[in-house]
């Protein structure tokens, strides 16, 4: 079995609470909206039954289905904050970590000039 197949089958519990929590938010916007889970679907090109398991967090659903009620809703731009680099407190501070404490000295370039 594939790792991507094994988290699917058997998530960490912190990511089994994240989906729940990411389809009851899409769940919440979309009736807010008014509008059912065939609508949605319909706008999205999937079943209904997809957007029930992304509702529910089913952690085998693939992540443009996510993406794409996202979009539906006019939401996709929330997404590109998930992974912003600059909201990563702990990968910055291993970069700053690893980042020389001294610039390098240049190296001399050849000029083309006759």
């Amino acid at each position: 079995m594939s790792k991507s197949a094994q988290i699917a089958a058997h998530p960490p519990s912190e990511v089994e609470e994240a989906l729940r929590r990411l389809g009851r938010h899409i769940r919440t916007a979309r009736l807010r909206r008014n509008m059912p889970q065939q609508e949605l679907a319909e706008r999205m090109g999937v079943s209904r039954f997809l957007i029930s398991h992304l509702e529910k967090g089913n952690p085998k659903t693939a992540v443009a289905v996510y993406a794409g009620a996202l979009w539906a809703m006019g939401l996709l731009g929330t997404l590109a904050d998930v992974a912003d680099p600059d909201g990563d407190a702990e990968g910055r501070a291993l970069e700053q970590v690893r980042s020389p404490q001294r610039a390098r000295r240049r190296r001399r370039t050849l000029s083309d000039a006759f």
